[in-house]
């Protein structure tokens, strides 16, 4: 049987350690990882560090970026390598939404729905965080969040405090 394969969209963002250099080598690792293709990452935005009770100024700042790629993974399947590539990173989950060495979410799987006790996707919040839209639109002037509408549109309605960063080169490194 052959896989199919599915478009997605994957959030990535980071507040603790080097940001830049560990959201490309988390890139990089997905980029060659079997059942995951063509990985297009947009270029990083810094923004404040957002908590469950608002913006907090005083956390240290935020890299975030988004990338698309294809996969023949399932959807469950693309979480678990997902929330391997954080733990290699460091990633902890003490504190809901706190800080953190690298977060990657998936926002799109496809045209699919999935909302189960692991995984809800489209992402819940998307439509409404800059720093998710911002580079997303850089990435793709026509993107098109499902379920909310364009992301020009969307960003437009929101606002958006993002800034782009003084990062080195922001290119993927060689998947081979």
């Amino acid at each position: 049987m052959i896989a199919q394969v599915v478009p997605i969209l994957l959030a990535f963002g980071a507040n603790l350690g080097d940001r830049g250099e560990t959201i490309q080598a988390a890139q990089a690792a997905l980029a060659r990882e079997p059942g995951i293709s063509n990985l297009r990452a947009s270029p990083l935005r810094e923004t404040v560090a957002l908590t469950t009770t608002g913006p907090d100024p005083d956390a240290p700042r935020y890299f975030n970026g988004v990338a698309t790629a294809e996969t023949t993974l399932t959807p469950h399947e693309l979480l678990d390598v997902v929330q391997r590539v954080e733990a290699v990173h460091g990633r902890t989950r003490e504190v809901r939404w706190g800080d953190r060495t690298l977060d990657i979410d998936i926002i799109l799987f496809g045209g699919r729905v999935i909302q189960d006790e692991r995984l809800t996707v489209p992402h819940p919040r998307a439509h409404e965080r800059d720093f998710v839209l911002a580079p997303w639109l850089a990435l793709d002037p026509n993107a098109v969040l499902m379920g909310h509408g364009r992301v020009a549109e969307l960003l437009h309605r929101i606002g958006d405090t993002t800034a782009p960063t003084l990062d080195r080169d922001q290119e993927v490194p060689d998947a081979q």
